[in-house]
């Protein structure tokens, strides 16, 4: 479930970064390139995982299911708390230093 919920991610922001392509006032790239990493991890685990279990990692229990499932939300909410912690640091439109300068000049 990690992985799939990972690249589903990762497939869903490259189609939002292709279509801005040559407007990089989001930084969708890097939100891409850290779900893609993730995905990528997530694929040496399953590899390694099978090469162990064999037969039996296509049958994992419930339990273990929804814990996956909740692993890879939480690693996608992850990459979305970096992404706007790195976007508001950034600041490609000046939305922030806009806000921040009018409230120096009203204070």
């Amino acid at each position: 479930m990690t992985l799939l919920i990972s690249t589903f991610a990762a497939v869903i922001v490259t189609v939002l970064w292709y279509s801005r392509l040559g407007k990089e006032d989001y930084k969708l790239g890097t939100l891409a390139l850290m779900y893609w990493g993730a995905s990528l991890m997530w694929m040496v685990d399953a590899i390694f995982e099978y090469a162990e279990l064999q037969a039996e990692y296509f049958l994992p229990a419930t339990e273990d299911m929804i814990n996956d499932a909740f692993l890879g939300f939480s690693v996608v909410a992850l990459g979305l708390i970096i992404w706007l912690v790195i976007l508001f640091v950034k600041d490609p439109q000046g939305k922030v230093r806009s806000v921040l300068r009018q409230k120096k000049v009203a204070g």
